[in-house]
């Protein structure tokens, strides 16, 4: 059977350039990168190219990148470090409630060591309210961190508004971009962005690299303690294979964004206007215009989401009820709680994700099979 396969936002497949590029760097360029040797200079060599290409994706400084292991570290890593860095000058921070775990579990955290978070509720749309925002800011307040896009509904948040209004109050502003770096132009000085997350696993790079930017003269504690690596901001030897293919994965998705963006928006439309005009009383969440180009995120009344995927899955059609990273829990997603749906209709949710390798065709062939197992688990 063949697979189609439509949860990007989960995954990417490694492209062949990517892996191509980091192969020599297991067997052969295999030096420590700390090592003052020939082979031991060219995996530092490789690691500072990695780090210029993934700068020239967001517009930033080489120096203000740091690799870490993944997106969920990289938010760990700027949203205790601010806050244990600056700890002396307030104890609030703010977020949204529709964040990634790995970032509503970190202020949690936080919580449990006496700091303080607001997070702010969405409209029915999933944006922030900017006016909440701003109300919510006080005299201690040292961190904003919201999320880019949102990882279940693509809801694409107004980050250049919300900058405005941290450096307005002179507040470290973070962004878990990891769902828009790649699918969205981002250029971290233009925007005012302060610190951004990305994660390569969703740019067609491997699993188990990430990277963080962090301005020049922001202040924030390590993470990791050991050695000397990453600027003293992360110890442990590289990853150097994984970060060079990040590096290249970044170079690929710089030039080809526009064309890339195009592609997958064209998919997302079509099955968009294909669900709505066949399958009855279909629900779209998020926001219709400020949405990731390649997301849609669909409710089904009387359906439910998992036995919804099970037959999908039978049919060779990889899709998703939410966020990869909060499968195996029962309760209904956070997200769509947040947006005002009932439980019944939350728990009925489809999220697909188009990628580079995606046709109309396929979009034809899932629609197809949705049309046939909508109405038969209704019935049930």
């Amino acid at each position: 059977m063949e697979i189609r396969y439509f949860d990007h936002a989960a995954t990417t497949r490694v492209k062949k350039e990517v892996l191509e590029e980091m192969l020599p760097y297991f067997n052969q360029n295999y030096g420590n990168p700390s090592s003052l040797y020939s082979i031991g200079r060219i995996s530092k060599k490789a690691i500072e190219e990695a780090r210029k290409r993934v700068s020239t994706l967001i517009n930033a400084h080489p120096n203000e990148i740091y690799f870490t292991g993944c997106g969920s570290e990289s938010d760990n890593t700027i949203i205790k470090g601010v806050a244990y860095a600056n700890r002396q000058k307030g104890r609030h921070i703010i977020t949204s409630q529709i964040e990634h775990p790995a970032v509503l579990h970190t202020c949690q955290t936080l919580e449990k060591q006496g700091f303080e978070v607001t997070y702010l509720k969405v409209n029915q749309e999933g944006v922030i309210h900017l006016e909440e925002l701003a109300n919510s800011i006080r005299n201690d307040t040292i961190l904003i961190t919201i999320m880019f896009a949102n990882n279940e509904i693509g809801t694409v948040q107004p980050i250049e508004m919300i900058s405005k209004i941290a450096r307005m109050h002179n507040i470290i502003f973070h962004t878990d971009a990891v769902q828009a770096c790649g699918n969205e132009p981002i250029d971290v000085k233009r925007m005012g962005i302060d610190s951004l997350s990305l994660s390569g696993h969703k740019l067609y790079a491997p699993k188990g690299i990430g990277a963080l930017y962090v301005k020049n003269g922001i202040s924030f504690e390590r993470f990791i303690d050991g050695g000397h690596q990453e600027k003293n901001k992360r110890a442990g030897t590289e990853n150097v294979a994984g970060i060079v293919g990040l590096g290249k994965a970044c170079e690929l998705a710089n030039i080809q964004l526009k064309e890339y963006r195009q592609h997958l928006k064209g998919l997302r439309d079509y099955f968009i206007t294909q669900v709505k005009e066949k399958i009855k009383d279909a629900v779209l969440n998020g926001s219709i215009e400020n949405r990731l180009p390649g997301n849609a995120n669909f409710s089904f009344p009387l359906v439910d989401g998992d036995a919804l995927l099970l037959n999908l899955d039978g049919k060779g059609i990889c899709a998703s009820a939410g966020s990869a990273c909060t499968s195996g829990s029962s309760a209904p997603s956070h997200v769509l709680s947040s947006i005002g749906l009932s439980e019944a209709l939350a728990q009925g949710s489809l999220r697909v994700t188009f990628g580079e390798e995606n046709t109309r065709e396929d979009v034809d062939y899932l629609v197809d099979s949705l049309c046939e197992i909508v109405p038969k688990l209704r019935k049930h």
